[in-house]
């Protein structure tokens, strides 16, 4: 019998399928999708995810980001992480170092999708397999936690994002907030001819539209869009619990608040090695607790900041109070990083 089933291989499952491995599990992963998968993401990994991938042994190639500007129109703010810097990161690119680390380790992946899940007081059968414990890393939307009754209500704004690269060279080894009325643009060097441009809103409008709010970052884009652009959302979802039975939940599937902050792959990663352990010592009961312990900081801060971004009457107060108290701008940075 399998140790450890994933469903789903992006970074949150292949995280918690190397965590097993390296724990002396086995683990297998199911995907219905083949090679690096993409995704409209910011692409900014903070400097504990950065440092969260080294400790799995994955190197991802990509800029070294040094903190982060708030910026709108009138000016802006500048706070940097401290002594370990971000990265900034195609999604294919990582997608593709953990797929390696993760096979290396003998993780094996099986191309399907996992749908009806049968438990028993032993095991899990799902996708033709058997195994002790099923991980549901099936993302956003996750078909698994809403089929296992975990689905609640998300309340709150609901906020989506699109995002396109430009082949142009990086103007800061920052990553940039822009702030609008309608929403926020992140831009993040990802190469040294690239950036990738996200907006998050809750305006559900083409992005050349939104982009448009932006007219000082708008005309700093001279080079070529080079990638479609892709959307997600919307953002927040919420868990009734992160375990039912033996099917445990991770990564976004596990609850989400908003892509504001940056922190999605960074919380996916340290989750996944905290679920990993609590199921090779065979507590998963202590996992719920872990979980909510180690995701509060971004779970109140984030929530904090979706809901002003989420009104244009508060969105536009963002940057004057980041510059009247810089100091508390920085704290704020430093702690989510």
């Amino acid at each position: 019998m399998i140790d450890v089933l994933v469903a789903g291989g992006g970074p949150a499952g292949l995280a918690t399928a190397i965590h097993a491995a390296l724990l002396g599990l086995e683990a297998v992963v199911v995907e219905p999708r083949t090679g690096p998968v993409d995704k409209a993401c910011g692409e900014g990994l903070m400097p504990a995810g950065v440092a969260a991938l080294a400790a799995m042994g994955v190197t991802v190639p990509g800029r070294a980001l040094r903190g982060i500007d708030y910026l709108d129109h009138r000016g802006g703010v500048r706070a940097a992480f401290g002594h370990a810097p971000g990265l900034g990161a195609r999604r294919v690119a990582l997608h593709e170092a953990l797929q390696e680390r993760a096979a290396g380790l003998g993780v094996k992946t099986v191309t399907g999708r996992v749908t009806d899940v049968v438990q028993d007081r032993d095991g899990v059968e799902a996708a033709g397999l058997r195994a002790r414990w099923l991980v549901a890393a099936d993302g956003l939307h996750s078909p698994l936690r809403r089929s296992l009754g975990l689905d609640a209500p998300p309340g709150g704004v609901r906020r989506y994002g699109l995002r396109r690269h430009y082949r142009v060279a990086p103007w800061t080894d920052f990553v940039e907030v822009h702030w609008s009325r309608r929403g926020e643009a992140y831009v993040t060097p990802v190469g040294d001819e690239l950036v990738g441009v996200a907006i998050l809103s809750a305006a559900r409008r083409p992005y050349d539209e939104l982009l448009a709010d932006f007219g000082g970052l708008a005309g700093r884009l001279r080079g070529p869009a080079v990638t479609a652009v892709r959307g997600a959302g919307p953002f927040r979802q919420r868990a009734r619990a992160r375990r039912a039975g033996r099917v445990l939940l991770v990564g976004d599937a596990a609850g989400y608040v908003d892509a504001l902050t940056g922190e999605g792959v960074s919380l996916a990663v340290r989750s996944a090695e905290v679920l990993a352990r609590c199921l090779a010592e065979d507590r998963p009961e202590e996992y719920e607790g872990a979980w909510r312990r180690l995701s509060r900081t971004h779970r109140v801060l984030t929530g904090a900041l979706a809901r002003v971004a989420g009104r244009p009457g508060t969105a536009r107060l963002v940057v004057p109070a980041a510059r009247r108290l810089p100091g508390v701008f920085a704290s704020i940075v430093r702690l989510l990083a």
